[in-house]
């Protein structure tokens, strides 16, 4: 048997968390052109290949154009449901047992859409998934941080009905150009709040953003933290911290924040000591879910057994999840490598 057919079969059924799952990323074409067609929505595609011809891009600027195009047909609870359905049976099948996923009312609100219909169609979504698929969740709320701050502000206020069932507040959209240190006001409000706090830092931005994530949002979770390599002291300092990091791979091929998916850090990552994870990030815009993310780079960094399992294993104990549930899922994850033949 092969490297990659050992690989895949192990991947296959290694319990797994994701920590970084944008939903409205996981829009495949198909959900798209039918939404756009329940809700009479007109779009500049005729078919659902011509969608997925429009998920060819090279930057984070143009997958930004072509998210945000897509985010127009989701309109009602129902579409929200439907969209974190469809993702959470993805999941499933990839041996997800845990998922943290993001959602920007703000991309919604500003259609129009009551943010009522947004959050109740994710979480009821989210609650089905614990009872019929037995995966357990969080959900965080991102900011957009193309937008100034007084918008965060007053996203916050409007999640004020759900926040006992949103567990943090995240930062993501444009990187360059708009550091973490614009949003310290809003982050600090929510941290009084009790909410867990996450950032995108160190995709495309520099190392000092991810400084500043540390320093002036206090964030629990660093989103991708690619950049941070750059800076020896950050690296020293990110794994005495055990502070994890959610990378993904197939995104920052497809965004080109690398040229090859052998240029993947998570090797180094684990190399240097640091508590980095596997996730999907926009899985329908990049090419695919966490399983393909996972054998992607086991193939191409030449990943051990043991290096896939604390893979997994570190995205769950750098989940938001209890210590009990955390060591439940540990647990699950030795009985699973005690009984996996290669």
């Amino acid at each position: 048997m092969t490297q990659t057919d050992w690989r895949a079969r192990y991947i296959a059924g290694l319990p797994k968390a994701e920590l970084h799952l944008h939903i409205e990323g996981s829009l495949e074409p198909e959900l798209l052109f039918a939404l756009a067609q329940r809700n009479q929505v007109t779009i500049p595609f005729k078919s659902v290949d011509d969608i997925r011809d429009a998920y060819n891009f090279s930057n984070l600027q143009d997958f930004l154009d072509i998210y945000y195009q897509g985010m127009s047909v989701l309109r009602t609870p129902l579409d929200f449901y439907d969209l974190t359905w469809a993702y959470l049976e993805r999941a499933a099948a990839d041996h997800v047992r845990h998922v943290e996923i993001f959602f920007d009312p703000q991309g919604h609100t500003a259609r129009g859409v009551p943010f009522a219909h947004v959050a109740e169609g994710i979480l009821d979504a989210l609650a089905d998934g614990q009872r019929q698929l037995e995966i357990s969740s969080r959900l965080i709320m991102c900011f957009l941080r193309h937008l100034d701050e007084a918008s965060a502000e007053a996203t916050l206020d409007e999640a004020a009905p759900w926040l006992d069932r949103i567990d943090g507040v995240g930062l993501d959209s444009s990187e360059l150009g708009h550091p973490p240190s614009k949003f310290a006001n809003v982050f600090a409000r929510a941290k009084a709040m009790g909410l867990k706090l996450v950032a995108h830092a160190g995709e495309e931005g520099p190392p000092d953003y991810v400084h500043e994530a540390l320093d002036v949002l206090h964030v629990d979770r660093i989103d991708h933290g690619n950049r941070a390599l750059e800076d020896d002291a950050l690296v020293a300092r990110l794994s005495a911290q055990g502070m994890t990091l959610t990378v993904c791979p197939l995104s920052n091929l497809k965004l080109c924040v690398i040229d090859d998916i052998a240029q993947s850090p998570v090797r180094r990552m684990l190399e240097l000591g640091l508590h980095v994870t596997v996730n999907s990030d926009d899985p329908a815009y990049f090419g695919g879910y966490v399983n393909q993310n996972y054998v992607a780079i086991a193939d191409a960094l030449d990943l051990s057994r043991d290096q896939l399992r604390t893979l997994a294993s570190n995205s769950f104990s750098g989940s938001f999840l209890a210590a009990d549930d955390i060591a439940h899922h540990l647990r699950d994850i030795a009985h699973f490598d005690a009984h996996f033949t290669a």
